[in-house]
């Protein structure tokens, strides 16, 4: 049985601040990195070593990757970054308060540019602030002006047929350290859940996600290093975030 670890970052700076995130490289809140550190010990309890960690280009992941690696006392560990784990790219809407947004275009619409499988936010305007097309780091690279899921999926996709499987079929233990859209296209992907289904699917920051697999590296199963009290209370938490108290 093979198995690999899926780990979103722990809370972001905008995270805490309830604005669209996408591409905008933030760092991480010190509650953040307490979520990393508590992830780290997971899977340190849980027997987890890893000899290649996937990671995006983002600040916030790669914080994440190495807490973790420092919990689990792994300095020889390759740590590979790749695009195609960064977050959805939410065009117009990064940097916007999602519940300011809420009160200005409704929950419904909200909840559709955050949640739907196939419908775009608008583009952001190239060379805006948060347009990362000119960035040294992303030369080469085709820096969407928005995405959908979908859009999200067919990179990720790619990343896990292209780059993981042959890294898992020479016996690699993998973590991949990314964001919560990246791995919900991922875990679509895995478990081919269907699009009207996808709106649901929550993934709580820093809670280590572990997929056992077969030989064909299909899922068998996969579970969470966490209580169903404490898995509860952390996909609550993903889920409000565009709630509004009235």
């Amino acid at each position: 049985m093979i198995k690999i670890v899926l780990l979103r970052h722990g809370q972001s700076v905008w995270n805490e601040k309830g604005l669209f995130t996408g591409w905008v490289d933030v760092d991480l809140t010190s509650l953040g990195e307490k979520e990393a550190k508590l992830a780290g010990r997971k899977l340190k309890k849980g027997g987890f070593k890893f000899d290649l960690v996937f990671q995006s280009f983002l600040k916030r992941s790669q914080k994440t990757t190495k807490v973790v690696l420092n919990e689990l006392k792994e300095k020889k560990t390759k740590v590979e970054k790749d695009w195609r784990l960064n977050e959805r790219h939410y065009g117009a809407l990064q940097g916007m308060d999602k519940k300011e947004m809420v009160k200005k275009y409704g929950e419904d619409q909200v909840f559709v540019w955050r949640r739907s499988y196939d419908i775009r936010p608008p583009k952001i305007k190239a060379g805006s602030k948060y347009d990362q097309s000119r960035l040294v780091k992303y030369k080469n690279i085709p820096v969407p002006l928005a995405e959908s899921l979908k859009d999200v999926e067919k990179r990720v996709a790619i990343f896990w047929e292209k780059i993981v499987r042959p890294a898992l079929k020479a016996g690699n233990k993998i973590l991949i350290s990314a964001s919560g859209n990246s791995l919900r296209a991922l875990v679509k992907h895995l478990d081919k859940i269907a699009t009207d289904k996808i709106a649901d699917l929550n993934i709580p920051t820093a809670l280590p996600l572990v997929y056992e697999l077969d030989n064909n590296f299909k899922p068998i199963r996969h579970y969470y290093l966490a209580s169903a009290k404490e898995l509860a209370k952390a996909e609550a938490t993903v889920k409000n975030q565009i709630k509004v108290r009235k």
